[in-house]
């Protein structure tokens, strides 16, 4: 039997960074990371494969993370685990023994089983799998239409690249607008409209009945009554946690079918922990349950769990997800973070929104500047930031993060209003009408005058 202080199963974003936390903070113990393929693809990478990236060998995690950290890698395929004996065993029959055990054990395609024709061959999903998805580069090089159902993240990334390398395109969605789910309807609409000056057919609107053809897909019926074409279908339709083995190993799964852990991402065994994609998930602000699976997210997790392992820290814990979302449609970004308007309406807040448009140079007239429109979705009462959205350059995605930063630290309007900020032609916007501060002073205006 082999044996380890700490055992990590999963070889993704999560389990990487539980690993190599771990075992900075824990140097005297054995780490030892299970993973079930041999080369492991970076999951936000993925879509950038079929078009920005050459092969899929550009976007690697690259095996110097682990082992340059001191731990230990095995490939292999772990099938159950005795939480009594603290052993777990691999397809091949070999043991492992372990003092904690860390489950990153990730998330899997969605495929709704009312769907008919999902099985047909040229019918695709979009897994963390280096071979599925070469499978999938290989035969869309003689493929001519493809549509991909679903106008989440994915789905419009995946399609956007696809249409990069001359494909026909075309991105099916149920809702009103791609990306609805994530942004409110201002930004959506924008996104939508981008995507479509760059050649990619979008319907909206309109569900899929099923998919037809003999043997191979051949069209997509939608519940319209209207067919498209397709040599090739992508099924975009989210993604749910992995947690067979978990389940049948004795560990409690919550009702979205999500492994229950509290705020030092342990389970009901003090010993067994779980990160990422596979692990509960409460909401930062309402603290009920999300389904929300973001590497972002599942790094936070990783690093609590490394941290604490074997002892408990009162400050180091995990409170509850911040959906904070980014993506680049051309050269245009849009980022996500806390909740949208309508979904603090929806869940019943009291808020006070505001938005202004800049330009993230300045001067404008210097090359690259790129409009930067930016929305607070500030709690009446109290002025606290819960939500915001940015729509700009490349920029878009840590100025994303910054607002993210506020709302977890419970910052309020005031404060950024009152903020001190570096500014540089070249890099932000201007300090004379930085969009982020005009927002909060939108809003602290309009409290102002109510009170």
């Amino acid at each position: 039997m082999e044996k380890t202080n700490v055992l990590i199963i999963g070889g993704s974003a999560s389990g990487v960074v539980a690993a190599t936390i771990g075992k900075s903070f824990h140097p005297d113990k054995d780490f030892l990371l299970v993973r079930n393929q041999n080369k492991v693809v970076v999951p936000c990478g993925i879509p950038y494969i079929f078009g920005s990236l050459e092969n899929s060998g550009q976007n690697l995690i690259a095996e110097a993370v682990l082992t340059n950290a001191g731990v230990k890698i095995k490939i292999g395929e772990v099938v159950s685990i005795d939480q009594q004996s603290k052993v777990c065993t691999t397809a091949d029959g070999t043991e492992i023994g372990f003092e904690k055990l860390i489950l990153a054990l990730g998330s899997i395609p969605y495929i709704p089983k009312w769907m008919k024709g999902a099985d047909l061959k040229n019918v695709f999903t979009i897994p963390k799998d280096k071979e599925y998805i070469d499978q999938i580069i290989a035969t869309l090089k003689s493929l001519k239409k493809v549509v991909i159902i679903g106008g989440g993240f994915i789905g419009v990334e995946v399609g956007d690249e696809i249409n990069k390398v001359g494909k026909h395109v075309t991105i099916v969605e149920i809702l009103p607008h791609i990306l609805e789910a994530a942004f409110d309807k201002e930004f959506a609409m924008s996104a939508e409209e981008i995507l479509k000056s760059r050649g990619v057919d979008v319907r909206t609107g309109d569900g899929v009945k099923e998919l037809v053809g003999d043997k191979q897909v051949s069209g997509v019926l939608l519940n319209s009554g209207k067919q498209l074409e397709a040599d090739a279908v992508i099924l975009a339709m989210g993604y749910r946690p992995n947690t067979t083995l978990a389940e049948k190993s004795g560990i409690k799964l919550n009702e979205m079918g999500f492994i229950k852990v509290n705020e030092y991402m342990r389970t009901e065994n003090p010993d067994i922990l779980a990160v990422g994609d596979c692990a509960e998930k409460k909401s930062f602000l309402t603290g009920t349950h999300k389904n929300v699976m973001l590497a972002s997210t599942a790094c936070a997790e990783a690093r609590i769990a490394a941290l604490n392992l074997y002892k408990l820290s009162a400050i180091k814990m995990f409170r509850g997800t911040i959906a904070i979302y980014s993506t680049v449609i051309g050269d245009t970004a849009f980022g996500v973070a806390g909740v949208t308007e309508t979904l603090a309406k929806e869940r019943g807040f009291s808020i006070v929104t505001g938005a202004f448009e800049g330009v993230d140079k300045h001067p404008v007239a210097l090359n690259g500047t790129h409009k930067q429109l930016v929305k607070l979705i500030v709690a009446r009462e109290s002025g606290v930031i819960i939500g915001g959205q940015v729509l700009g350059g490349s920029s878009t995605g840590e100025l994303t993060n910054l607002i993210g930063f506020a709302i977890e630290n419970r910052m309020t309007v005031n404060s950024i209003l009152t903020a001190q900020i570096g500014t540089h032609p070249l890099l932000t916007a201007p300090p004379t009408a930085y969009p982020l501060i005009k927002a909060a002073e939108i809003i602290e205006k309009s409290r102002w005058i109510k009170s």
